[in-house]
């Protein structure tokens, strides 16, 4: 595979209990399904767009409860998006969603409420494990029946945070690292998501059920995981806020894996607000994950301290024209964005573009295949697969060829199957390349250099048409930089494109997510940018 079908690939990677959502056949056979009834016709919900702060009161109140708000989003994923428009973000609901509910509801009532997100109902993403009815596949036929024996440590962060959570979003197959040609938002296992603004373009992924799910209103807020782009993509398309935390913010025990140096799972709300919420109540020290370690002191359990709504004044933002020019309208978006912030008190470097950026994109895919190879590997040794190796999945794959690759094949498994142990010379070398180039000579060097808080750059373009064919259409983005050095960066709302969302990301240095949240509230605040998507089978011209 060239450096450029790499490069492309790199930036895309980006009724209650056990009823079944989709059509199984159709799930098998990894067919998106036609909506029965006229895209963008769909009931009131009384929900829609509602925060975490507006349920807590809702709750407090008396006129919500959790087993209420559970029901509620239930019941319109239901309506919308296994039937109605048919988005087909959910792979699976949560069979004891109600139940848990039911508890927190009487932990209310004895005044033993847990936080901001008790009783508040999420999504998560189909590669995290969940001790209970739910399966963990990361989309794969070949994990369809498997169920985890424990939680990973940021789904019992939540709970014991007092979320509900609702179920289990569909994804792009294994994170998006099975195939050069893939199509972001399909698996084996549970078919096309489609966009909720435009129903014949793609969510972006790999977390692209979250994304289209948190955007079309089934749930409060949602987690995604990403390796490159997979948060940040996905939140952009989908007209919502995404953060991309620090590698080691939060545990990534319990996350099927890609990569143990890029691999981090994140918030994705439709508020600056929801996802600070969130996040507070995702990080913590994990003995099962090392890379957490260094969090100890730089995490904070409630983020909204550092919402400021004049969080952009007297701050210095960068900006990074080098990741412009891949989309006219794009940067015109970006140059609006640009004069909002100069008013709401910003000081704007411009340009401030980030020297290194192209020159450690073959590095990081040599890093990645080793590392998926490794970390597969013992993910699958400790679980309850019933396929152990790198080796066996792609056999497995191989035999089912007809149900697990109908539109691609898995040339990314068969690259990493082939690589060496992470002693291999090739890896530390590639792996030492993309620190420095990333890091010190990169994110590190331009901040240095202008006295950045942060730079900005747009998170990509507005949704391609869904090709299931020839993959995907990815046109340009900035992910890489801050996925590659293990930094944060946050997405926002910026605009929109014939009403297809487009993003703009801050990015900053490491544990550097309260400055990033106090930026982009300040911009939100500034700009009010999102509107709920319309359910539209195509987009419109405005």
């Amino acid at each position: 595979m060239t450096s450029i079908d790499r490069r492309e690939f790199v930036r895309r990677s980006a009724a209650a209990g056990a009823v079944a959502l989709t059509d199984p056949k159709a799930l098998v056979a990894g067919e998106a399904k036609t909506s029965p009834l006229p895209p963008g016709r769909v009931a009131p919900f009384e929900l829609e767009e509602v925060t975490i702060t507006q349920l807590q009161e809702g709750m407090s109140s008396g006129k919500y409860t959790a087993r209420s708000l559970a029901e509620a989003y239930l019941s319109r994923i239901i309506e919308i998006d296994s039937h109605g428009p048919t988005v087909n973000s959910v792979i699976e609901t949560n069979p004891d969603a109600l139940a848990v509910a039911d508890v927190l509801d009487r932990e209310r009532k004895a005044n033993a409420v847990r936080g901001p997100m008790h009783g508040i109902p999420i999504l998560i993403k189909d590669n995290i494990d969940t001790a209970d009815r739910m399966k963990t596949s990361a989309g794969s036929l070949a994990l369809a029946g498997v169920t985890a024996s424990r939680d990973a440590f940021v789904v019992q962060q939540l709970r014991d945070a007092g979320a509900v959570i609702l179920g289990k979003t569909n994804l792009s197959e294994w994170a998006n690292f099975r195939s050069t040609h893939s199509v972001s938002g399909w698996s084996g296992r549970g078919g096309q998501t489609l966009n909720p603004y435009a129903l014949d373009r793609n969510p972006c992924g790999s977390s692209s059920g979250t994304g289209a799910a948190v955007a079309a209103n089934f749930a409060a807020v949602g987690v995604g995981t990403e390796t490159d782009g997979s948060i940040v993509c996905p939140s952009s398309a989908n007209g919502l806020v995404g953060i991309k935390p620090t590698v080691g913010l939060v545990s990534r025990s319990g996350i099927v894996p890609i990569s143990h140096t890029q691999d981090t799972s994140g918030p994705m709300a439709r508020t600056v607000t929801d996802a600070a919420i969130l996040l507070g109540a995702m990080v913590g020290v994990d003995s099962g994950d090392e890379a957490t370690r260094p969090s100890r002191g730089k995490s904070y359990e409630d983020y909204r301290e550092f919402l400021k709504p004049d969080g952009l004044r007297g701050a210095r933002i960068g900006v990074s024209r080098n990741y412009f020019g891949f989309n006219a309208r794009v940067d015109h978006i970006m140059d609006e964005a640009i004069a909002a912030m100069k008013s709401a008190g910003a000081i704007i470097v411009d340009p401030a573009n980030l020297s290194t950026k192209g020159q450690f994109d073959d590095a990081e895919f040599d890093v990645l295949l080793y590392e998926f190879k490794a970390d597969v590997n013992a993910y699958l040794a400790a679980s309850n697969a019933p396929h152990k190796t790198l080796a066996a999945l792609i056999e497995f794959n191989d035999r089912n060829r007809e149900r697990e690759m109908p539109f691609f094949g898995q040339e990314i498994f068969e690259m990493a199957q082939k690589k060496g142990p992470l002693t291999s010379a090739g890896y530390k070398t590639a792996l030492a390349k993309c620190r420095r180039l990333s890091r010190t000579a990169g994110i590190d060097a331009l901040m240095a250099k202008h006295r950045l808080d942060a730079f900005v750059a747009p998170t990509g373009g507005p949704a391609w048409v869904i090709d299931l064919l020839n993959g995907d259409h990815f046109t340009g983005g900035s992910s890489t930089p801050a996925a590659v050095a293990g930094y944060a960066s946050i997405t926002v709302p910026a605009g929109f494109i014939h009403g297809l969302p487009v993003g703009m990301s801050f990015i900053a240095g490491p544990w550097s997510e309260p400055t990033l949240i106090r930026l982009a509230f300040g911009f939100e605040r500034a700009t009010t940018i999102r509107r709920p998507p319309k359910f539209l089978p195509t987009f419109t011209a405005e």
